[in-house]
């Protein structure tokens, strides 16, 4: 019997049992309250008079009323490039250690998140509330004995001045606890190698010397590697080498677009769980099974508000308009798509992470990620969203009994002058274009009533390509690069479509 785990198991259990279960407002309001304590004395709290904002009545009115919207370009302009100058004491108390570096989903050009040691420890608190909700799963004693393979980016962060930078799961593998590291692989020598194929090429190597039970990893890139220790094993499935594999810990992006394609590497059922670490800071986690939808984390240094995710409210960059109106969680609607505004420990105020979320579940204050401000079609009044995409996308999967892991999208003029929605489906599987086409137009129809307004006036319809999904990769590769946090953008402007088309088309 598998003793050591089935302690664990029985500690998680009693921790669930005990930690009770706060009131979100309250929590929220807390947060907030102690973030404005704690940066009142920085220049940026100076600036918005902090002490100003917590002796007013309503706290939460008066900071929406005082300070602005900020997404990155705006808050690294104005406040963050500080540090890079030698100031402290900028947005949050005291220097940064770390500063994410994050490629994001739309550009070459890389941003500099930072990550303080009250984000460190927010993000090993929400580990912890991670580790906690196994207990609603129905898990054996001795999968708590497990190894758990996180494949993030390197390890091997890079000195700059008083400060290191890497990836945010670069930065938080670094930082697992001791206790933690006899369970973590693929090791700190592996981790540490910073190019991507050899790194998976060494965890291949390795795979049969652990007894992996967790993985945790972002979908695409995880798939690569599984299918990489598959290969070079020639086996069959992933449980062939690691048959004590029960859990997938899937995060960044929706996991329903990879679902086929996980289920063929799978040789027996694995329980995949949703989780939202951004850049910025573990923001929600699924806590229990039969959903997909993720707990936003309402006591731990981040404070959370939703604006509309509607076109007048959206400039073009995917920043918000000044009179753009926003919610709190008493005020927000199930089942309707909001821009996400974050304040943190880390000194990011209401800022624009990108994503766009729905609740599901109000009184549990479940969210679902929805897609990113940037990847909103809306040529010619189509308003189509990620999410609405990639359940498109998934009925194509069932329609045609095909595998469609990555896509991407963009309006432009065809030959004829007309608007198209141009459609590059990543998919080995045989499917003839035209067929796809017209379901893919049909699936959008039914389920967006703007898009099918659309249709029957500026839109003209649309035009599908199949490819190999590795060419997806590829493109990440050359355009930013392997693995570690790189999700591929779904939704491309006339321009970047146009240099993808390129890429595609190239000699081989």
């Amino acid at each position: 019997m598998a003793i050591f785990g089935s302690i664990i198991k029985s500690l998680i259990d009693l921790k669930e049992s005990l930690t009770p279960e706060g009131e979100a407002i309250k929590d929220q309001e807390e947060v907030l309250k102690n973030l404005l304590k704690k940066a009142k004395d920085t220049s940026f709290g100076k600036h918005y008079d902090f002490k100003a904002i917590l002796e007013a009545e309503d706290i939460r009115k008066s900071f929406a009323e005082k300070v602005p919207y900020f997404d990155y370009n705006k808050m690294d302009m104005e406040w963050w490039h500080k540090y890079h100058d030698g100031e402290e004491n900028v947005s949050w108390p005291g220097r940064p250690p770390y500063f994410a570096i994050s490629s994001g989903t739309t550009g070459k050009s890389s941003k500099r998140i930072p990550v303080t040691e009250d984000m460190l420890e927010s993000i090993r608190k929400a580990g912890i509330k991670q580790v906690s909700a196994l207990s609603n799963f129905d898990l054996p004693a001795d999968f708590f004995e497990k190894e758990i393979m996180m494949l993030g980016s390197s390890t091997d962060l890079h000195k700059e001045g008083d400060h290191q930078e890497g990836e945010i799961s670069g930065i938080s593998a670094s930082n697992i606890p001791f206790w933690f590291r006899s369970y973590y692989k693929p090791g700190e020598e592996i981790a540490k190698i910073d190019e991507w194929d050899e790194r998976v090429q060494k965890i291949a190597e390795n795979a049969k010397n652990w007894d992996i039970g967790a993985l945790s990893g972002i979908p695409s890139w995880m798939e690569l590697m599984l299918k990489k220790v598959i290969e070079y094993h020639n086996v069959s499935n992933i449980h062939e080498i690691w048959p004590n594999l029960q859990v997938y810990a899937s995060g960044g992006v929706a996991f329903e677009p990879y679902e086929k394609s996980f289920e063929a590497l799978w040789g027996k059922p694995v329980q995949v769980i949703d989780t939202y670490l951004a850049s910025e800071g573990f923001l929600a986690l699924q806590e229990r099974p039969g959903t997909h939808s993720m707990k936003l984390i309402l006591d731990n240094g981040i404070y959370f508000e939703f604006v509309p995710f509607k076109p007048e409210y959206i400039n073009e960059d995917g920043s918000l308009t000044s009179n753009a109106p926003v919610l709190n969680l008493t005020e927000v609607e199930e089942e309707t798509d909001y821009v996400l505004l974050i304040t943190t420990v880390s000194g990011a105020w209401r800022y624009i992470i990108g994503d766009t979320i729905k609740f599901t579940d109000k009184e549990r204050k479940e969210i679902r990620i929805t897609g990113r401000t940037k990847f909103f079609l809306n040529v010619v009044g189509s308003q189509l969203s990620v999410n609405k995409m990639n359940d498109a996308v998934k009925d194509l999967e069932d329609q045609f009994d095909i595998k469609i892991p990555e896509f991407v999208v963009a309006a432009k003029r065809g030959e004829d002058g007309e608007y198209y929605h141009y459609w590059y489906l990543g998919t080995t599987d045989n499917a003839d274009n035209d067929k796809l086409a017209e379901a893919l137009d049909n699936s959008l129809k039914d389920a967006n009533k703007n898009y099918k307004v659309a249709r029957s006036k500026a839109l003209k319809g649309v035009k599908v390509q199949t490819i190999d999904p590795d060419m997806f990769h590829e493109w990440n590769a050359v355009n930013k690069k392997k693995g570690g946090q790189v999700k591929m953008e779904k939704v491309m402007n006339e321009e970047k479509f146009s240099e993808w088309e390129k890429f595609v088309n190239k000699p081989a």
